[in-house]
């Protein structure tokens, strides 16, 4: 494994940046840009490379999909959420005209982690091959109703024509699947989810979604830990600040950034990317969870220390 891509990052819907939130951008940026040069290129991008990146940039909207760089010749992503739909349109501009193997993993079947696959191109195209795994006996039926009348204009068959395969994925037995050992764990969230532990090269990546963890369980907590053990990086659902995790939105099936440290830290795990981002923070709220995230990181840390970033659509991270 060479790395991870993010093409959706969201959690439960996607959202978009709205006109009163550039607004606010445009202020801060006018702020900052006070008393600094600005006749030329150059002096504006100093300005704009000196900006934190809730301002000088974004979280982005689409729900969750992520890409695994193998390093081999096929495709590899995580979820089929909204972002499924910018990573076809590059798959298609980086091999046009070439078949194409795409290797795809389901956390599970909610409708914000299924929603991109109809409006995915590359399954559309003959001589390409898309595979999906996970761990739902259901797994084919959920794509297959979410396109039935009269919730989408054209079926599964149309559309793909026996393009779409099926491997399930019995949890916990390793199996090999894209070059990689895939192992996959039960997790806990309605209807169930599971996570993802890939290996390959000496490389170890854990996808980690819709997963929610109760403090009072010691058997859940080893299992996680075990799960997550000395993983180059994990990718974490971390939608909820603590606070709203065991209180408001307990039993919703979601984690924080807080219970991530935790499990990272007592996992010896190297690299932590919070991920499945709350749909209401606007960028500055999810900067200011990176912040206090990597605030706790520093004065909970052990031997070794544990790097800490927030997921957007479009970050590239090499293992």
């Amino acid at each position: 494994m060479k790395g991870v891509r993010f093409w959706g990052t969201r959690g439960s819907l996607p959202v978009a940046l709205t006109s009163a939130g550039l607004a606010n951008k445009l202020r801060g940026v006018l702020r900052a840009a006070r008393g600094q040069p600005l006749d030329t290129d150059a002096d504006i991008e100093r300005l704009l490379a000196s900006l934190p990146f809730a301002l000088a940039g974004t979280y982005g909207g689409h729900s969750s999909c992520v890409q695994i760089e193998t390093g081999g010749p096929d495709y590899v992503v995580c979820d089929m959420g909204s972002g499924l739909r910018p990573f076809g349109q590059a798959a298609m501009a980086q091999r046009a005209g070439k078949p194409q193997t795409f290797h795809i993993f389901m956390s599970h079947l909610h409708w914000d982690h299924i929603m991109g696959l109809p409006f995915f191109v590359p399954a559309f195209i003959p001589g390409n091959r898309v595979i999906v795994y996970g761990s739902h006996r259901e797994l084919e039926m959920a794509l297959r109703r979410q396109q039935e009348p009269p919730s989408f204009p054209v079926s599964f068959d149309t559309i793909f024509e026996g393009r779409v395969e099926f491997v399930h994925l019995e949890p916990g037995v390793p199996q090999q699947a894209a070059g990689m050992t895939v192992t996959t764990m039960l997790q806990r969230h309605t209807g169930d989810s599971y996570g993802y532990r890939f290996e390959s090269e000496g490389k170890a990546l854990v996808y980690t979604t819709d997963s929610e963890h109760p403090l009072a369980d010691p058997a859940h907590t080893e299992r996680f830990v075990h799960f997550f053990r000395d993983a180059d990086l994990v990718i974490f659902d971390a939608m909820y600040s603590l606070a709203d995790a065991i209180s408001v939105k307990a039993d919703w099936g979601h984690s924080s950034n807080v219970v991530a440290v935790e499990l990272c830290q007592l996992a010896r795990a190297r690299r932590l990317c919070l991920f499945h981002h709350e749909p209401v923070f606007d960028d500055a709220a999810i900067e200011a969870m990176l912040a206090e995230t990597r605030r706790l990181e520093e004065i909970t840390r052990g031997a070794a220390p544990l790097q800490v970033s927030a997921a957007y659509d479009g970050l590239e991270i090499l293992l």
